[in-house]
């Protein structure tokens, strides 16, 4: 399927995630264009905001996404227009600003207005893969609100939401996949929304999940974009990674519900360098994060989608140790306390 006609303006005004690593003699440097880097702060030995937009600028980074309005970041990001930044709402707060506009209005003029001229923030998602759940119903109306809101005041920031492929009932093949129940109750209104505002959805696709769970009969090179040979065959469409598939899931099941239109961002995706034995190796996220990065470099869309090139951040700046124990806290690129490089990516 090619490129929904109605978005190709996001794929031309955006550069969609093209991104060159050059090896920096050994040093695991990374130099990067445009390359979108999740910015998390559940850690106590974390490097200071301002160091670190430093390291993103020292890198090339583009574009960065926080999870919260955190006021220390923000302000760390004056001046920084270069830098795109997503900001997110705390999923605690969308029942308050649920409850009618002039909630939203007070929050954006309490966490985005001092910001807009020195800081470019250009989306804001209302929700952290709360749908579906008790949360869930809570972020349709806040994103017509802050909708409301931008649109009024001429603002260039897209408002949407992150969502997780635990949406999907069903997954496999591509093909035949659906939300469940849960997930169509809550979720299928929203895409309608995003769809009528020809705005992107956020999706979290990690393959590590789907490998870890069955590593006996899938190929880590299969889930580590590691080889070109077909694995899987979907009628007409060829799979030779578990993210495509993952990918085109997705697409398949807003399709059965009447979406048939919907850009989608990856907003997370990576690979644990430690806390699940040999599953979780430096040199195996080196190989996945090297290869996702090499992927979206290419331009290569999905099968389903092969003329959308993908936009995606990688998932996460840091290892951060106030994340539960094991592979949640070693999701990183970099060490925080010397913020070297975990392992070098080419």
């Amino acid at each position: 399927m090619d490129c929904p006609k109605i978005f190709m303006f996001l794929l031309l005004t955006c550069t969609a995630i093209l991104i060159k690593y050059n090896n920096d003699g050994g040093s695991g440097k990374v130099s990067v264009s445009n390359v979108g880097l999740n910015y998390g702060l559940l850690g106590d030995d974390l490097p200071s905001p301002s160091n670190v937009i430093n390291l993103y600028k020292s890198l090339g980074i583009t574009k960065i996404r926080i999870f919260d309005p955190n006021t220390e970041v923000l302000e760390a990001l004056r001046g920084h227009h270069d830098i795109a930044v997503t900001v997110g709402v705390k999923d605690q707060d969308l029942a308050h600003l649920a409850t009618s506009e002039e909630a939203v209005k007070g929050w954006f003029a309490t966490n985005i207005e001092p910001y807009l001229t020195d800081v470019n923030i250009t989306f804001i998602t209302v929700g952290n893969e709360v749908i579906p759940g008790d949360i869930g119903p809570h972020v349709l109306p806040v994103m017509k609100s802050f909708t409301n809101l931008v649109k009024s005041r001429n603002l260039p920031i897209t408002i949407s939401t992150v969502v997780a492929m635990s949406n999907l009932g069903q997954s496999y093949p591509p093909s035949a996949a659906t939300f469940t129940p849960e997930s169509r109750e809550q979720l299928v209104p929203v895409l309608k929304f995003l769809s009528q505002e020809r705005k992107p959805i956020l999706v979290n696709i990690y393959p590590y999940f789907a490998y870890a769970s069955n590593p006996d009969h899938i190929s880590l090179n299969y889930a580590t974009f590691n080889t070109e040979d077909v694995v899987v065959e979907d009628g007409p469409l060829k799979y030779s990674n578990i993210f495509d598939a993952i990918f085109d899931a997705f697409v398949w099941a807003m399709e059965k519900e009447g979406v048939m239109d919907l850009s989608m961002v990856v907003s997370e995706t990576g690979w644990p360098s430690a806390g699940n034995g040999r599953l979780t190796t430096p040199e195996i996220a080196a190989t996945y994060n090297g290869n996702f990065v090499k992927r979206v470099e290419s331009g290569v869309g999905t099968p389903k989608r092969p003329n959308c090139s993908i936009e995606g951040f990688l998932f996460a700046t840091f290892n951060e140790n106030q994340k539960p124990a094991g592979t949640e806290q070693n999701f990183g690129l970099y060490n925080p306390t010397n913020m070297k490089p975990i392992y070098k990516l080419f």
